[in-house]
């Protein structure tokens, strides 16, 4: 598993991914863009009620104004923060399918290539596995309540979802969707732990932002030794 790991870490700056990653990130980019605008607009509009409400001079609107401004702040980068997986897992639906094309040719040339999913079913994975993210991320949240158990949450969560949609994802390009399924359980501790690890890496700030390029490349790797039986 470490070495299928340390491979997948060593391809995913080499040239051909790089165009990939640049998409991504502009992808990426964009939508946390988006999502700070929408912030800053829904505080906006906050303060311009209060503001009709209690006055423009009102002390308690300055004070609140400025109270605001730095909850908002704090805010927006825990909520950004939270973010990256779901945007992690709805930008993996649309360059898994080029990433693994590129891996198959360059390691594993000799092997029957993987069938990319329909279109449609891509589609309805994609934005069933982001759904399934955000709801398991919101739960971690509520944990944040409870001491020491918050980060364990955050790894336990994220190293199950993203363990099984990417692990997933590599099988179903060989095998169909239920084998799929059924291969990725009577394997599940071995698919969990290679969760936890890129989970670490989603937990790291910048390089969070290969997790789908990682992930991809590290699953397909992961697949192709559990199927041909090598010791992991």
């Amino acid at each position: 598993m470490f070495q299928a790991a340390s491979r997948a870490m060593s391809q995913v700056f080499e040239k051909p991914f790089r165009a990939i990653f640049w998409k991504m990130l502009g992808f990426t980019l964009a939508i946390l863009v988006v999502i700070w605008i929408s912030l800053q607009w829904i505080v906006g509009h906050f303060l311009g009620v209060a503001a009709d409400t209690w006055g423009d001079g009102s002390s308690w609107i300055n004070w609140t104004e400025w109270t605001i401004s730095i909850l908002t702040g704090i805010g927006a980068v825990f909520v950004l923060g939270f973010m990256i997986a779901p945007i992690s897992a709805l930008l993996a639906g649309l360059f898994q399918d080029d990433i693994a094309d590129i891996v198959e040719a360059r390691d594993y040339p000799h092997d029957p290539p993987g069938k990319a999913l329909p279109l449609s079913q891509s589609a309805v994975q994609t934005i069933k596995f982001t759904g399934v993210v955000i709801a398991g991320n919101i739960f971690a949240l509520l944990l944040l309540l409870i001491p020491g158990i918050n980060l364990i949450a955050f790894f336990v969560v994220n190293g199950y979802l993203l363990g099984r949609e990417f692990f997933e994802f590599a099988a179903m390009r060989f095998i169909p969707p239920e084998q799929a399924r059924a291969f990725r359980k009577a394997r599940g501790g071995t698919v969990f732990l290679a969760g936890l690890i890129i989970a670490c890496l989603l937990a790291v700030p910048i390089l969070n932002l290969v997790t789908p390029i990682f992930a991809t490349i590290f699953m397909l790797h992961l697949y192709k030794r559990l199927a041909s039986g090598a010791a992991i």
